[in-house]
């Protein structure tokens, strides 16, 4: 048996989140791809499969990448606002960690997989599975997938104006898109 690991950070692709707007005045709202720009991941791998995994994503490195839809584009000063008041419906100061720790990957066939383990976000723990895939490019491995997400499940209220008739969305989306060279060097773990 050949365990090797494979380190993964923001310098090997993005972590995104997406959210969408709610309530009676959804569309003055703006859909937004939120960018954490901080982040870890180790993935075990066994006999060439995954097998294992771990991530660590540094909430204040939040960043807002993109908005679409409103009455306006987003001003500097508007996108600073939003990021505080994500950071702080996150709780930044008192969980300044997401995490999500696999408790078994399950091989699904052609290059998809589903992990299923536990995800920590504003210091509340729930089971959680992810569907992902790992394509061979060529020269490098892209490993992508992207879950679903329920804010109030974690204890975080969603952001909203004028009386909630403006609201970000319960659910959100989170997606991974990374990609590894074939010749970067696994650490083998025995």
């Amino acid at each position: 048996m050949t365990r090797t690991e494979w380190q993964l950070s923001e310098a090997d692709g993005e972590l995104q989140i997406h959210t969408g707007v709610a309530g009676r005045a959804a569309k003055m709202g703006h859909r937004l791809a939120l960018t954490m720009a901080a982040w870890r991941a180790t993935v075990a791998v066994t006999d060439g499969e995954p097998s294992g995994a771990d991530l660590t994503v540094d909430v204040g490195s939040l960043a807002v990448s993109r908005s679409e839809g409103g009455v306006k584009a987003l001003s500097h000063h508007e996108l600073k606002i939003i990021r505080r008041n994500a950071l702080k419906s996150l709780g930044v100061k008192r969980f300044p960690e997401i995490g999500f720790h696999a408790d078994g990957i399950e091989k699904l066939g052609n290059g998809d997989y589903r992990v299923a383990g536990t995800l920590e976000i504003h210091g509340k723990r729930h089971g959680r599975a992810v569907d992902f895939r790992i394509d061979d490019l060529g020269d490098c491995w892209r490993l992508s997938g992207q879950a679903e997400v329920r804010q109030t499940d974690f204890g975080i209220k969603p952001f909203s104006l004028f009386g909630g008739t403006l609201k970000v969305e319960d659910k959100v989306t989170i997606t991974v898109d990374v990609t590894r060279p074939k010749d970067q060097s696994p650490t083998d773990i025995g």
